[in-house]
């Protein structure tokens, strides 16, 4: 995968692609100086093609708030191309059109697409195309490679994915024309290449990304309708892109954790050998980890990969591979990574929560020499300071606008960072990355705190996050004391301190008996608590709606017990729409047998029965049980940030993660790198 390829007489860097997705970066509907940073980053970190955001070819078409629209995206794309092209990565910009799968709420007007076909999804039907609105779109493909060409790409990419209208009109599902356009559902695909492919040339590289499996045997799209149009369009193709996922199946397309990685491999196989080295093929799908990537590769599944996700996660996946070094790891949790979401969120990661820069290999602790490490929340660029200058380097600090501090070579002050999950990791990894010598003092046998903790069934992968920045941290010279509780006499003794201590469980707010015995999730995870056997009747109380409360149900059914979950929402896990897990973590309890309880929350025990009452009619119910589940808010862990905030004379001290407020890993990580931040701008060498 490290490995350099060429595409249309085009040489790219390596054979790993970033693929078009989402972002959110955007200024109204053209791409940013945001984006610029996001590709470069990727660029510099090795990535052999990057393909932009899709931007629309019709300014009717504005799927989310700061969709790219083509006409308005020639500087973006010049911007891109000069940044990316001095690294050897070509830059391939994304065009499409989303047809029924739009929206009409930014356009204000109405959706397009082959049939009147209302989408799953929104339920909003589209009008049917005429043969002057189907004109519109092509002019509008050709129009808008022409904007990219004169931009100075290295090619385009039409996208006949799960949402784009290409591929609305070669599916049956959608397709119910009788016209020219129905009976032959891959013309507009057909001629929608041709057009792009007049106005591109034979120089450029004209890719395509298609859907070639709808997950619907009953009337969708298969692999082999798929291999028949890609032998047709063979000649006039350079690259395709295999994925998968259609109206009914649009988040079958980039899953989380619940579906194996590396899923198109078949697919994409029977692409490539039916079209015997004609087209060059992507293989797309959770492709994460870079050794089953290669393998990939070497079994002859493809010519590239497309590692998107793993590429939000580190942005020096190929740099780092080539060093012989383990990446920061993509946990697939598409936790905030899909920013296709009413609150336009900026895309980033949860181990990584500053996407749009690179993350250079840390120098090892205490050496005499200094690097650039980016951890400012803004997209900042940095550049090291001439060699022989004072401190050898810079330190990229603050979270909108970046101050920069040089580092003193041999500081020999140490900073003590109380607790060692997501957010003490961090912030030690950053500061051991500038030289600083940092020990962490974590109270329990093992580093990772509540993740490690509750990183089992189903979750289990995240812990591969925790792990990696405590081998960081082991690397960088870190000294750690595990069964350490650090006391306030040691935070006053310190030079300096990052209090990341994390949360603990908030009293149990419902009166009982104790015939009911009641135990957080974090209990039963850990260990703490016996896991309840078959027969035993469980109730797992989940207020939040993420994913916690649902991967405790299907652990203790998993174990044989009877469960039930009560939620005050309408739906069990109603968060987890953000991660594309929402329908079918519902589909998993069901067939698991877990019972759900819902628009209800838990008023009482009492006599081994636990007394429920619906949130809208006050209605009660009691249900036998022999256990309660907490899976509601914890509290910060606040005692040394207290002591610390009520004055310690010469400590520079700053909180971060959960023992400011219990959130998710993001938070705990984001703010972990921007404590080591403030210190570091702080303390003057």
């Amino acid at each position: 995968m490290t490995s350099k390829t060429t595409l249309a007489g085009r040489i790219a860097q390596s054979r790993v692609v970033f693929g078009a997705h989402e972002t959110n970066l955007g200024v109204r509907r053209s791409l940013s100086s945001r984006h610029t940073l996001y590709y470069e980053a990727r660029a510099r970190g090795g990535c052999g093609v990057v393909v932009t955001e899709t931007a629309s070819v019709c300014a009717d078409d504005w799927p989310y708030e700061r969709a790219p629209l083509a006409a308005d995206c020639g500087p973006g794309w010049r911007a891109v191309v000069e940044a990316c092209r001095p690294h050897g990565t070509l830059v391939l910009a994304g065009l499409g059109h989303h047809g029924s799968q739009g929206s009409s709420a930014y356009s204000q007007s109405v959706l397009w697409a082959p049939s009147p076909v209302a989408d799953v999804v929104s339920r909003e039907m589209p009008a049917e195309m005429g043969e002057a609105e189907i004109a519109a779109v092509l002019a509008g493909f050709a129009e808008s490679a022409a904007v990219a060409v004169a931009a100075g790409v290295d090619g385009v990419e039409l996208d006949a994915g799960p949402t784009a209208l290409l591929r609305q009109f070669l599916s049956p599902l959608t397709n119910l024309r009788l016209d020219r356009y129905g009976t032959d559902r891959a013309r507009l695909l057909r001629e929608a290449v041709g057009v792009v492919r007049d106005v591109v040339g034979r120089d450029r590289v004209l890719a395509l990304r298609l859907s070639c499996d709808e997950l619907a045997p009953w009337g969708g799209i298969t692999v082999d309708d798929a291999v028949e149009h890609l032998r047709t369009l063979a000649d006039s193709l350079d690259l395709v892109t295999v994925v998968r996922g259609g109206p009914t199946t649009v988040t079958r397309y980039r899953p989380d954790h619940h579906v194996p990685a590396m899923f198109n491999v078949e697919p994409a196989r029977k692409v490539r050998a039916a079209l015997a080295g004609r087209v060059a093929v992507v293989l797309q799908g959770s492709v994460v980890d870079p050794d089953a990537a290669s393998r990939a590769l070497d079994d002859g599944v493809a010519d590239l990969v497309e590692m998107t996700r793993a590429q939000i996660a580190d942005p020096d996946l190929v740099r780092t591979v080539r060093a012989g070094r383990r990446p920061r790891p993509c946990v697939l949790c598409n936790q905030e990574c899909l920013v296709r979401d009413p609150r336009n969120p900026l895309v980033s990661c949860i181990g990584n929560p500053t996407p749009a820069e690179s993350d250079p290999p840390p120098l090892p602790a205490r050496s005499a020499e200094r690097g650039v490490h980016a951890v400012g929340r803004d997209e900042c660029g940095f550049q090291p300071l001439a060699a022989g200058s004072a401190g050898g380097g810079v330190h990229a600090v603050g979270q909108d606008e970046c101050a920069v501090q040089p580092v003193a070579a041999g500081a020999a002050r140490e900073v003590l960072v109380v607790g060692g999950g997501p957010a003490g990791l961090e912030a030690a990894r950053v500061l051991a990355a500038t030289g600083r010598r940092v020990r962490i003092a974590e109270r329990e046998s093992r580093l990772g705190g509540m993740v490690a903790r509750t990183a089992v069934g189903d979750r289990e992968g995240l812990s591969a996050l925790t792990d990696w920045l405590a081998d960081e941290c082991l690397r960088l010279g870190v000294r750690v004391e595990l069964c350490h509780d650090v006391t306030a006499a040691e935070v006053v003794a310190a030079d300096a301190v990052v209090l990341a201590t994390g949360s603990v469980a908030a009293t149990w707010p419902v009166p009982g008996d104790g015939s009911v015995s009641v135990h957080t999730a974090a209990e039963v995870t850990a260990g703490r608590q016996p896991m309840p056997g078959a027969g035993n009747g469980v109730l797992v109380w989940d207020p939040v709606g993420g994913p916690v409360g649902v991967a405790t149900a299907e652990l203790l059914a998993e174990a044989g017990g009877t469960v039930g979950v009560v939620t005050p929402d309408p739906v069990l896990g109603t968060q987890l729409g953000r991660t594309g897990d929402l329908a079918d973590a519902n589909g998993r309890l069901q067939r698991a047998g877990v019972a759900r309880h819902l628009r209800s929350r838990i008023v009482g025990i009492a006599d081994g029965r636990v007394e429920l009452e619906h949130v809208h009619t006050g209605e009660r119910t009691t249900i036998a049980a022999t256990a309660v589940i907490d899976c509601g808010h914890r509290l910060p862990d606040d005692d040394l940030v207290r002591i610390a905030g009520a004055g310690v004379s010469g400590v520079g001290w700053v909180a971060a993660g959960d023992c400011v407020a219990p959130r998710t890993v993001a938070e705990a990580v984001r703010e972990g790198r921007a404590a080591a931040a403030e210190l570091v701008a702080g303390w003057t060498p």
